[in-house]
């Protein structure tokens, strides 16, 4: 028996100050997931800050195809990707679990992204 062939993205480059290059992973992440792949994200860092219900109007992307982050985070659950803010990250932004927007799924993630890339069935990627 074969596993399902997955994708492993860790989010950590690109937070606030980095609005126009945040979109990337998602798109990637939901193109993966229509396409029949297991996804997960990870955001660590600064990266976390897209995860926060707070943050759900901010627009990210690039030029005229700019969207809510929100509306990145609602496709990609949608779509059947996992969402996950690193603890650690979390912790340093003095966060707890009821600040993160509904898709994501909570902390955690770290030691899943490390087995994954030691999962031939599975890809990584960072961003």
């Amino acid at each position: 028996m074969t596993s399902r062939r997955g994708l492993s993205i860790m989010v950590w480059s690109c937070g606030p100050d980095q609005a126009e290059q945040a979109a990337t992973p998602f798109v990637v992440a939901q193109a993966a997931a229509v396409s029949g792949m297991a996804v997960e994200m990870l955001f660590s860092a600064r990266s976390v800050h897209w995860l926060l219900a707070a943050e759900g109007d901010t627009p990210i992307g690039f030029g005229p195809q700019r969207r809510p982050v929100s509306a990145y985070l609602r496709d990609c659950a949608e779509a059947g990707v996992t969402m996950r803010a690193c603890g650690q990250a979390m912790a340093a932004l003095d966060i707890g679990d009821d600040a993160l927007a509904p898709p994501c799924r909570g902390a955690g993630g770290t030691l899943a992204f490390v087995e994954r890339t030691q999962d031939p069935a599975w890809t990584s990627l960072v961003f």
